[in-house]
């Protein structure tokens, strides 16, 4: 990360946006950053967040999660090992999948395509156990 940040204009908004990303489990909403800066009472604009985040993301130092079925983007730090994660598209709960397959599927397409893999994005999307009970699948629209 040292490496991505020292081409980046290091402001006080983007090491406190680096910092807060670190503290959660999971990727996180801009709205789960602003709060963080309202509980330690600093101002911070929705716009800054967002374009501190733009310029972390181009940067290679964020990822960026495109929300779908209405809900809110994610962003967490770009580390060297990978997570993976499954998101509630009713509730938008998220979890990591803990599973070694999923940590070395970028190794095995590498294996058997071929190819010189640059970045790649794996997310799962499904219904947490506490949306499933309530849903009716046949009601259920495609999303992608």
């Amino acid at each position: 990360m040292e490496e991505q940040l020292k081409d980046c204009r290091k402001t006080m908004y983007r090491k406190k946006i680096i910092e807060i990303l670190k503290m959660f489990e999971v990727p996180a909403t801009v709205d789960d950053i602003l709060s963080i800066f309202v509980y330690s009472k600093e101002h911070i604009s929705q716009s800054t967040i967002y374009r501190n985040l733009e310029i972390l993301t181009n940067k290679g130092i964020v990822n960026k999660s495109i929300a779908i079925n209405g809900h809110k983007t994610t962003y967490e730090l770009n580390k060297p090992v990978k997570r993976h994660f499954i998101t509630c598209i009713k509730c938008n709960k998220i979890k990591p999948v803990i599973d070694a397959t999923s940590l070395n599927i970028k190794d095995s397409i590498v294996e058997k395509s071929g190819f010189t893999i640059i970045g790649y994005k794996f997310e799962i999307y499904g219904y947490c156990q506490d949306c499933h009970k309530n849903i009716d699948i046949n009601s259920t629209n495609n999303l992608f």
